[in-house]
């Protein structure tokens, strides 16, 4: 029988190329015997035809040739960016509370469910680069609404390098490695992308969450998305308003340290797709909110004097709350990588009614662009009927044949106007459903310029690096100092440097003493209002669902306690793995616990939190000791219970310092402690007890 799909796995939902409702299986497999393509059941398919055991391969052997001819041809080009990506099936559900501002169904209507294929990526690395890059991060989500797909391809980030998009190629080709060499890979720090971005400055405020800490998030299930543009919403009455999208994790906004990223890019080039994957596995499906910003759709565009239109720009969430109108579930893995994600096609031009694009230029470009690569990439303008791009709704275009055309058409008169056919198929009315564009007033004097209110460069740069607390800053100024050092032009320093001179005086002068070389004087903004909102520690404990939790444990531990802690992990929805110096299944009594992880197979990075079991205090291993020390190096949450808290004090770890928890059983005040640890993401209170030992 063909194999089975793991229970945590789903497929694109069976639709014709027309959108039909079918019974079909999306996979492949069908029978109980290997065949050819063509269906011709094969007796052997480990040796090819020969003259003789030993003699030459005849060409006659049409499976050889069919076997070695797909095999030749199975790679397709991959994306120019956002190559490195992994995805999930999910289900989007309304709230009801746009019903105000839009009239698209799956937005407005409380409780409509609408299917989602929702797809993260990496931007400048290739497809077999490592997931924890310093990179912005993809956040595209495929809504397969009754009214036609939707597709808010958006990022982590809600701004970009560019303002215009005639200039994405610039941004991509200084990002992309050397041309000469191919190196370095997925990564900007070298000197074409410092050259390019010192040299434009309108890349300033984007650069500067990218050197954040959002540039390397822990998960993809604690990172924000953002739809970067203002949108047009229109509402049932034909009243407008322009919105900027926002995901909310529910999980809250965590990232990894510098040195965690570099730890797994090595230990675990998949970290992300992998976290991803095994949470959905595991029953913890990855959880975000939507939300809108709305403002007043103005003739000028503008807000409390931000340029809308201006993709570098964000509203302040003080100015305009977000408003929560939906919320996303990410709860069932693609059965076939190549198939689901690699093959998916988002389009920025994938609108539905009450649902309008504004005239960003960047948005503009990003019209033709995203439908023009996938002509390339997916071998022709068929793609459309590729099962993870089906649309759920009816399909009755008049577009025909081309590469790969699955549908089988009917009827004479593929056109409109026709009598032929009855006049079918027919135009709808916007009663009946049809995307008409608003009438809008378009004029203009035709030029080559952007308006005055996008030179504003550095404000919002100022804005949101003096929004940050002190450890945020801190790691700010340790990535600009890592990047910048990797340049070999000092001119590029030096030019980058002016450009930090410009958002902050402090900035600049830590960076520049890092470097060696002197800080320049710049013009950085005064009285700069901040934005509480763009920092990602938290104000307080947050949910643990999908969280890491690390118990070590031997021969002879507590292993009733494992027990117990493992079912309190497993009922706040986090993970609970047993590491212990080999693998095997640990024994005492009635109790056992299978090892999940060896010392020498894991590290830090893996945890969220690592806790020292009772019955362990014989346990000398450097590499436990290794472990624990980067465990507080990065501010995680370190537990003991009973003679565990002896394995801390040999490894030399500080059992009074923050996020440090200790009990004498697993009883319910250890185990609650022990979670608001790991909700807070880090103990943000050790930090400078870090950096003064360190």
């Amino acid at each position: 029988m063909p194999p089975r799909r793991k229970r945590d796995q789903s497929a694109p939902e069976p639709a014709s190329p027309t959108g039909a409702t079918s019974t079909e299986d999306q996979r492949a497999q069908t029978g109980d015997y290997l065949t050819t393509a063509q269906g011709v059941r094969l007796p052997d398919t480990d040796h090819s035809l020969k003259a003789g055991t030993r003699g030459p391969t005849l060409m006659e052997d049409f499976h050889l040739r069919e076997k070695i001819t797909h095999f030749d041809h199975e790679r397709i080009p991959e994306r120019v960016v956002h190559a490195r990506g992994a995805a999930a099936h999910g289900v989007f559900t309304a709230n009801g509370n746009a019903a105000s501002v839009t009239k698209a169904a799956f937005l407005a209507e409380k409780g409509r469910e609408t299917p989602v294929f929702t797809r993260f990526s990496t931007v400048l690395g290739s497809r077999g680069s490592a997931d924890t890059v310093r990179d912005v991060r993809g956040f595209a989500v495929k809504f397969y609404t009754a009214e036609g797909n939707f597709d808010l391809v958006g990022n982590n980030m809600p701004v970009f390098f560019i303002q215009d998009g005639i200039k994405f190629p610039d941004i991509i080709h200084a990002g992309k490695p050397h041309p000469d060499r191919e190196i370095p890979q997925a990564q900007t720090a070298h000197d074409t992308f410092w050259d390019f971005v010192s040299l434009h400055t309108e890349a300033t405020h984007h650069v500067m969450w990218a050197m954040s800490d959002r540039g390397i998030p822990r998960s993809y299930r604690t990172m924000e998305g953002f739809g970067v543009h203002t949108f047009r919403l229109v509402n049932a009455d034909g009243a407008t308003a322009l919105v900027k999208f926002h995901w909310k994790p529910v999980a809250g906004i965590h990232s990894l340290t510098w040195e965690e990223a570099q730890l797994a890019a090595g230990m675990d080039p998949d970290f992300h797709r992998r976290d991803l994957a095994d949470s959905i596995e595991a029953g913890a499906p990855f959880e975000y909110d939507l939300g809108i910003q709305v403002m007043s759709d103005t003739e000028d565009h503008t807000f409390e004097g931000i340029d809308l239109l201006d993709p570098t720009k964000i509203v302040p969430e003080e100015l305009v709350p977000v408003r929560v109108i939906g919320r996303l579930t990410l709860n069932r893995n693609p059965t076939n990588f190549f198939a689901e994600t690699e093959q998916v096609a988002f389009h920025t031009g994938n609108l539905v009614p009450g649902i309008e694009v504004t005239d960003d230029p960047l948005m503009q470009a990003r019209l033709f662009s995203y439908l023009d690569t996938q002509l390339t990439r997916l071998g022709g303008p068929n793609f459309t009927q590729i099962p993870i791009n089906c649309p759920h709704a009816a399909v009755n275009d008049n577009l025909r044949d081309g590469m790969h055309q699955m549908a089988v058409h009917q009827g004479l008169a593929p056109y409109l106007p026709n009598s032929v056919d009855g006049g079918s198929p027919q135009v709808a009315t916007e009663g009946e459903g049809a995307y008409v564009h608003l009438p809008r007033r378009v004029e203009g004097r035709k030029q080559r310029a952007n308006p005055v209110s996008f030179s504003d460069h550095f404000s919002q740069a100022a804005m949101f690096y003096r929004s940050l607390s002190p450890v945020e800053r801190m790691h700010i100024i340790q990535a600009f100092t890592f990047e910048l050092a990797k340049c070999y032009e000092q001119a590029i320093r030096e030019r980058m440097l002016a450009n930090l001179a410009n958002i902050d005086a402090e900035l600049c002068e830590r960076v520049a003493a890092g470097l060696g070389l002197p800080a320049p004087s710049g013009n950085a903004p005064q009285d700069t209002v901040v934005s509480p909102a763009l920092s990602q520690i938290p104000p307080g404990p947050g949910p643990i669902t999908g969280r890491v939790i690390g118990v070590v444990a031997a021969d002879g531990a507590d292993l009733s306690g494992v027990g117990k802690l493992r079912r309190a992990v497993e009922a706040k929805g986090a993970i609970l793995r047993v590491v212990a110096p080999t693998g095997g299944v640990l024994k005492k009594g009635r109790s056992q616990q299978t090892v999940e992880r060896a010392l020498l197979a894991t590290r830090s990075i893996e945890y969220d939190a690592i806790v020292i079991a009772d019955g362990t205090a014989g346990l000398t291993d450097m590499k436990l000791s290794v472990l624990l020390e980067e465990m507080f190096r990065h501010c995680k949450a370190i537990a003991a219970w009973g003679d565990g808290e002896q394995v801390l004090r040999d490894a030399g770890i500080d059992v009074t310092a923050p996020g440090v928890v200790l009990g004498e059983s697993v009883a319910r005040p250890f185990t609650a402690a022990l979670f608001d640890a790991v909700g807070l993401h880090r103990a943000w209170d050790r930090a400078e007890q870090v950096m003064a030992s360190h």
